[in-house]
Formats: structure tokens, C-alpha cells, sequence
């Protein structure tokens, strides 16, 4: 996975980071939080994270569409 560099925060102080972390987020849309040098957590901005549920409604009625198309027979005969 490779991950900007801009958008690394590291775990320790954490509270001087917090305005790091929000400057990042709203410059970048995302920050990824380290612990021990590795990515922990991700922060994303409230408009990122509308459109990423957007995106997994989408593949969830695609993902069902997909299953009842490709069932519609057996449903039909248990809809009798």
C-alpha cells in the first residue's frame, strides 16, 4: 500500500498533531495516523466520507441487482 507522505501523523503527541491533522485533512481529504511507524487509522473529511458510503450503496444494490438476476428463477419458484 503506498501511502503520501503529507498525510502521515504520527501517534506520539498527538496533541500538538491534532491541528497537523486537521490541516492535512482538510488539504488532502484523508490523513493516516502512524503507530510504531505503521498506518493505524485514517481520518477523512465529513465530504470523503459521504462519498465512500455513496460508493458501497452503490456496490451493495449493484452486488444485490447482480444476485437476483442471476436467481430470479429459483425466487420466482419460491414465490409461489
Amino acid at each position: 500500500m503506498d501511502i503520501d507522505a503529507r498525510v502521515l501523523v504520527p501517534m506520539a503527541g498527538e496533541a500538538q498533531g491534532l491541528s497537523k491533522l486537521a490541516r492535512i485533512v482538510d488539504e488532502h481529504g484523508m490523513a493516516v495516523i502512524t503507530r510504531n511507524d505503521k498506518p493505524s487509522y485514517m481520518v477523512v473529511s465529513f465530504s470523503e466520507y459521504n462519498e465512500l458510503q455513496a460508493g458501497r450503496r452503490e456496490m451493495f444494490i449493484d452486488t444485490a441487482c447482480s444476485v437476483i438476476e442471476e436467481n430470479i428463477v429459483a425466487l420466482k419458484e419460491l414465490a409461489k
